[in-house]
């Protein structure tokens, strides 16, 4: 090999190939995509679970489990999170809460629970809270107030459902 050789073959700026354009460019007529057929049609895409043909593995395996509709979806939060995040004296929702961005994932009800240190007077008004959360609320000088959890239109079709 000599020095004038070692960029053989590579191609900086190399010019976008137009296709279409004429039996003569090779590229011509079919433009590269073979005769007829779906692959050869504008905007084509194979599934991405296409397996040529077969039955797909998602379809082929059983299902398993089931989803109830009806299930509320309690999601657990510290009482030291809450205590960083909201100032002292403040009246605190569940809303409040989820708009802090202390809990970032959907609920149906929250949980305080006790893990943490509480340093400033919270006035909580929720639906759940473990013993010892609300003892340190309390000690260190705020208040907890429990009120009923709402209830979704499917919970009360259950309810109803239920009673008979």
């Amino acid at each position: 090999m000599n020095l004038e050789e070692i960029n053989d073959g590579i191609v900086g700026n190399r010019p976008r190939k137009r296709i279409g354009r004429g039996v003569g460019s090779k590229t011509g007529k079919t433009s590269g995509r073979g005769r007829d057929g779906h692959k050869s049609r504008s905007g084509y895409s194979r599934h991405p679970m296409f397996n040529g043909g077969d039955t797909p593995i998602y379809m082929r395996t059983p299902k398993r489990g089931f989803h109830n509709q009806f299930a509320t979806e309690v999601v657990g939060v510290n009482i030291g999170a809450i205590n960083d995040a909201f100032e002292d004296g403040s009246q605190i929702t569940p809303s409040d809460i989820r708009h802090r961005g202390v809990v970032k994932v959907r609920f149906d009800e929250l949980k305080i629970l006790g893990s943490g240190d509480v340093t400033k007077k919270l006035n909580l008004v929720v639906t759940r809270i473990s013993q010892s959360a609300k003892e340190k609320v309390e000690a260190a000088g705020g208040s907890v107030k429990l009120v009923a959890a709402k209830r979704t239109p499917k919970q009360r079709v259950a309810e109803v459902k239920a009673k008979g």
